[in-house]
């Protein structure tokens, strides 16, 4: 046990108690499952021959407790800043002059999904690296998301939590500036720490660039020479250059087709906390859903394709993560309180992000902004398009995520 600053910093183990576990176990072996016809191809949504078999390889083949020793092989925190018990992971480098990095999870993930990245960046030269990239990794577990629970407070969303991180990471971990990076929730996260807290920031690495406001209907942080789609409410079809070709409609596509979750955790969370903290296998097709759909067309159809990239121990995993937690209502919330708490601009320059950037686009991507927005939104010093990787790059493409965020702060060291 640590005491900095008046935080109470103390070791955490993951110890899932027995009762629950063998409470799960009677909920799955009393699943019942819907009538499920005409959804070979998954039309309708998460197809329920392929839940009957994950369902099934959760009873009689997962196994936690190894899964939980694995957690625990990484050194896991807990502390409270702020109100909120908060679990974080903070990973000493092994190089000469590590450079602290706050790393980021998003929505459907856990911080278990960028186990595969942690020992790249903080111990490169096991790795065939330098060790003059080596990182001191922190990485948090959301507020209200697995670990960091239970949540009692309202009002926490992206912008809120990074003024809890500033605070671990400047107050409790007495980094005087700190490196970042994201995707999904934690590219928007770690894009405020390089908005609001721009002399504390090193430099931001983002593989989903998107503009603070989202989700909101005004943007305010808008640049002024972009033209919109007026529906759409992201960067018009006319922004798009030569081999951006394809980039647009898929952002368009998921608008329509793929965000009926988000409206629903953005609405009525509670009303889907009620479903998903009574029932684990409700709680696993919520989330799998959700994986199948974010990288199908890069990957392919079937869930052959889709275990190549997620085995379904990730898949169950995540899931048992957080039903343990009773995490999977305030885990919505945060989309819920990204709309009833709107973020609001700290400085009205352009760029919005005015710290040295780095941005990546994966193809399996759900939206891919065009580069003439990204160059105004943000300081951009590094670029790079990829042919493999989608939206949880971490897990799936762990050796081209180091290699994007070592060579780019290679050069702010």
């Amino acid at each position: 046990m640590s005491t900095t600053q008046q935080h109470v910093v103390e070791e955490f183990t993951v110890d899932v108690a027995q009762p629950d576990l063998d409470d799960l176990q009677d909920r799955l072996r009393r699943t019942r499952f819907p009538e499920d016809f005409g959804n070979d191809d998954w039309r309708y949504g998460y197809n329920g021959a392929y839940h009957r078999q994950l369902v099934e390889y959760w009873i009689e083949e997962y196994d936690w407790r190894d899964v939980e020793r694995r957690m625990n092989e990484l050194p896991n925190y807990r502390t409270e800043i702020m109100g909120v018990p908060l679990h974080f992971v903070h990973a000493k480098g092994k190089g000469p002059n590590p450079m602290p990095l706050l790393l980021h999870h998003g929505w459907p993930w856990t911080f278990w999904d960028l186990r595969k990245v942690i020992g790249r960046l903080t111990d490169p030269a096991a790795y065939g690296g330098d060790p003059a990239d080596s990182f001191d990794v922190v990485l948090i577990s959301l507020p209200g998301y697995g670990f960091s629970s239970p949540l009692t407070e309202t009002g926490w969303n992206f912008w809120h939590t990074a003024d809890l991180e500033n605070v671990l990471m400047r107050q409790v971990l007495d980094y005087e500036r700190y490196a970042t990076a994201g995707g999904d929730w934690g590219a928007l996260i770690a894009q405020q720490h390089g908005h609001k807290y721009a002399e504390d920031v090193i430099g931001l690495y983002t593989h989903f660039p998107a503009q603070l406001s989202h989700y909101l209907p005004d943007h305010p942080d808008a640049p002024p020479e972009v033209a919109y789609d007026p529906q759409l409410g992201l960067p018009a079809a006319s922004e798009y250059a030569a081999g951006e070709e394809g980039w647009f409609e898929r952002g368009k596509h998921f608008v329509e087709h793929e965000s009926g979750y988000g409206e629903i955790q953005l609405t009525k969370p509670q009303t889907l906390a009620a479903l998903v903290t009574d029932s684990p296998a409700g709680q696993l097709a919520w989330i799998t859903e959700k994986r199948y759909f974010w990288g199908l067309a890069e990957r392919g159809e079937g869930t052959e394709a889709f275990e190549k990239v997620w085995p379904k121990e990730d898949l169950v995993t995540t899931a048992a993560v957080y039903y343990l937690t009773g995490t999977g209502g305030t885990s919505s919330r945060y989309y819920w309180e990204c709309r009833g708490n709107p973020w609001t601009p700290t400085h009205t320059r352009f760029p919005v992000v005015d710290v040295p950037t780095a941005v990546s686009i994966y193809p399996g991507e759900i939206y891919k902004p065009p580069r003439t927005w990204t160059e105004r939104y943000f300081d951009l010093r590094q670029y790079r398009v990829h042919d493999e990787g989608g939206h949880f790059a971490p897990l799936e493409v762990p050796e081209t995520y180091v290699d994007d965020v070592a060579t780019f702060f290679r050069g702010l060291r």
